[in-house]
């Protein structure tokens, strides 16, 4: 079971985590991405995440299933696009299984894959100027 999204709302963890909550599994790993202010020696002000949408909802639905079936896992993949303050959460990703050590190694693949794979771009404002960065960016 999974779900799967993006989103222009404000992502709430809770209910996300609900939806990983099963007795027949006894490791729940999550990931929670959020708006930093500092890389290196790069101070953000916001950033504004924008996608190829029916391609990104495809491709994420595709690392949710790899894992689910790998894994007999549940999973819950949910990124946000628009503009987003520091702080604010861009992506969540929960995998429950059976035990830890699959939830951990589902978790982890899916966001490397998120960042290789999935076309979503972010538009990086800081102090001095406007920076763009996606697919396989170490700054996402």
């Amino acid at each position: 079971m999974r779900r799967v999204e993006l989103t222009y709302d404000k992502i709430a963890i809770e209910p996300l985590f609900q939806f990983l909550i099963d007795p027949k599994y006894g490791g729940i790993n999550t990931f929670t991405g959020t708006i930093r202010e500092w890389t290196g020696e790069i101070q953000t002000e916001r950033i504004r995440y924008s996608a190829y949408i029916e391609m990104a909802q495809l491709e994420m639905e595709k690392l949710a299933k790899d894992v689910e079936e790998k894994f007999d896992a549940r999973v819950v993949i949910v990124h946000r696009l628009g503009e987003l303050a520091l702080s604010d959460i861009a992506v969540f990703i929960g995998v429950a299984t059976k035990h830890r050590a699959e939830s951990y190694e589902g978790s982890r693949y899916i966001i490397e894959q998120l960042k290789n794979q999935v076309p979503i771009w972010k538009e990086e404002f800081d102090t001095d100027k406007v920076r763009w960065g996606g697919l396989r960016d170490d700054n996402h």
